[in-house]
């Protein structure tokens, strides 16, 4: 009777059948190069999402510039005298364009480098 456990137990553990250390290195290889795929996807996607909304602050200073010049007849000196008639708040210079940044009276443009997102 015993040595009909003895090997009972010896033939279920011959057909135990599992993954091997070397198949489960494998998946794991994959699923990190998989990772490391969707990481650099989604990067570039907040990358463009960042690009899209310095250009839209850029387009809403320069509008926002041409319509103090049209209410006053000149062009503010520093983009924070918009605020709060013609901009909700002034910018918080994720495009380089900042509360403090001067404006040319003579053309109403900002610096060179304030429009580069």
């Amino acid at each position: 009777m015993l040595q009909n456990t003895l090997t009972r137990v010896r033939q279920a553990r011959r057909d135990d059948s599992g993954f091997t250390l070397i198949e489960l290195v494998i998946v794991i290889l994959i699923l990190g190069v998989l990772a490391a795929v969707v990481v650099f996807s989604v990067s570039g996607i907040s990358d463009r999402g960042n690009e899209a909304a310095c250009k839209t602050e850029v387009r809403t200073v320069g509008t926002a510039i041409e319509a103090y010049r049209a209410n006053t007849g000149n062009y503010p000196p520093t983009v924070g005298d918009l605020v709060p008639d013609f901009l909700r708040s002034a910018p918080d210079g994720a495009s380089g364009i900042r509360g403090t940044t001067t404006i040319d009276g003579t053309t109403g443009q900002m610096p060179n480098g304030t429009t580069a997102c």
